[in-house]
């Protein structure tokens, strides 16, 4: 597998191997960033993340939308939606790019776009985002490995998948993809390359193949 490439040159990703990742940006969330992004590797997919341009001068919402709508699939996890600090303020960039993939979904006729939605166990996501209490979000109990099985268990069974395997070999290899990836950070003094992340993952992955 070549370097992939994104940005302005992002068409020459299949669409239909991409996964769009809509998460929280922040360290006691790094761990299962890397886990969704490992595991869609391992599902036969590309990663795509609004950390994969570092063109400062385009808004990020630009970025956002050109990953997103180049993806066929998105994954959102609204962990971060609650209230935070003294102010008890809560994040709502999540929710709102899962509003973009809802309208993206329907753009093609129907279904040129799919999406799933992650939510802690026992989060009253119905009380922020009340519209969503017509589908069912996958819950998950905040560790590594229960977002690996929600991510995977939804991934392997989308028509594009191409599993390479069972969830208990992709958390025995995740570390390997996490010591890389640090690596990688270090290097760069924090600012790895989003394509070298991924590049990363899928080299790691290539072992259970």
């Amino acid at each position: 597998m070549t370097r992939p490439r994104f940005g302005e040159g992002d068409l020459a990703l299949d669409p239909s191997k991409s996964v769009f990742i809509n998460c929280p940006f922040d360290a006691d969330y790094a761990p299962l960033f890397d886990a969704i992004v490992f595991s869609a590797v391992c599902c036969g997919f590309m990663p795509r993340s609004a950390l994969e341009s570092g063109t400062v001068s385009e808004p990020r919402l630009h970025r956002i939308l050109r990953a997103m709508f180049n993806s066929k699939y998105s994954i959102h996890d609204l962990s971060r939606c609650v209230g935070e600090g003294s102010g008890n303020t809560a994040r709502f960039n999540m929710p709102l790019e899962l509003g973009m993939a809802m309208a993206r979904r329907f753009l093609d006729g129907g279904d040129g776009h799919d999406w799933l939605v992650l939510v802690p166990k026992g989060h009253a996501y119905t009380r922020f985002v009340s519209d969503l209490a017509g589908y069912d979000p996958v819950s998950h109990n905040g560790s590594i490995p229960g977002v690996v099985m929600a991510v995977m268990s939804w991934l392997a069974i989308r028509v594009d998948a191409e599993p390479l395997a069972e969830h208990q070999e992709v958390l025995q290899l995740l570390p390997a993809f996490q010591q890389s990836k640090a690596a990688l950070d270090e290097s760069w003094n924090g600012y790895a390359p989003w394509a070298d992340i991924v590049m990363a993952a899928v080299k790691v992955a290539r072992k259970l193949a």
